[in-house]
């Protein structure tokens, strides 16, 4: 089974933001904000990245879909940092409506072979576990026969870690919540052309059936400023706390994110962007 993992990085699409902007001038003016960029470089390289550069299965394509606009220097940046990832395709894109570029975007790297794909949405600050694509193929076979009987099925693995990252490493919350977008995948039948980004994430259980698997942490979702679903008020904010010692090792272990690196790479960043 084909697995196909999918990031916006800052994709200037019609739609697919929970805020608004008053034109598309507008949002590439916020999508491209100096100090914006400079942070999700942070979380990408720091938190995105290395848990995909060491997955147990490496068998899988993470799609980068970004808008022709993408400024030189940041592209140039992107097409630096995955140079030497072989699973990764980056995907310029003009602006259109959100989910139809998605869906095309991860069409065009789809085998449509006779077997179920795959599919994970990687916000640029979030992050899997190492065994993330072995123990989504695991689930997919365990679920086949009710795949045989549905268009799409989720494969939610729902434990880990709300993270907010800052010069001073990571603070972490533990998290058990259904259908974040981490972690959370379709397997969509062979035929049709689908997308994960053709679904709100929280809302798949009223769109399909859904398999969730606890007990292991799978997942870190990054938390901070930038974060369209947390721009809104009223928002919890997590009870965050510093990794200790034993912590620090279990992300590095899991997750292969350092703490350190997190920290050095926000300490970097210039004044603006924190």
């Amino acid at each position: 089974m084909q697995a196909i993992g999918i990031c916006r990085f800052s994709y200037p699409g019609d739609g697919g933001f929970q805020v608004e902007h008053d034109s598309l001038k507008a949002r590439m003016d916020y999508l491209y904000a100096p100090a914006r960029m400079d942070e999700r470089f942070a979380t990408f390289e720091t938190m995105m990245l290395p848990p995909l550069r060491a997955q147990t299965d490496d068998d899988f394509t993470l799609a980068v879909v970004i808008g022709d606009s993408l400024p030189d220097q940041y592209r140039d940046r992107l097409e630096a940092l995955l140079a030497d990832m072989p699973q990764a395709v980056i995907l310029p894109r003009a602006p259109g409506p959100h989910r139809k570029v998605m869906q095309d975007a991860t069409n065009s790297v789809r085998r449509f072979d006779d077997a179920p794909c795959l599919q994970f949405r990687m916000d640029d600050d979030d992050a899997v576990a190492c065994n993330y694509i072995e123990k989504l193929r695991q689930a997919a076979r365990d679920v086949a026969p009710m795949a045989a009987r549905h268009r799409h099925i989720a494969i939610d693995f729902n434990q880990g870690y709300i993270v907010q990252p800052g010069p001073d490493g990571l603070l972490a919350a533990p998290t058990q919540a259904p259908y974040a977008a981490a972690a959370l995948a379709l397997m969509i039948r062979h035929d049709l052309p689908l997308s994960v980004m053709n679904f709100a994430h929280m809302k798949v259980g009223r769109k399909m059936p859904t398999v969730t698997f606890t007990g292991e942490d799978m997942m870190l979702r990054g938390h901070n400023a930038y974060n369209d679903s947390r721009q809104k008020p009223g928002i919890k904010q997590p009870d965050f706390a510093p990794l200790d010692a034993a912590a620090k090792a279990h992300f590095k272990k899991v997750f292969n994110v350092d703490a350190g690196s997190v920290a050095a790479a926000f300490a970097a960043l210039p004044s603006t962007a924190r």
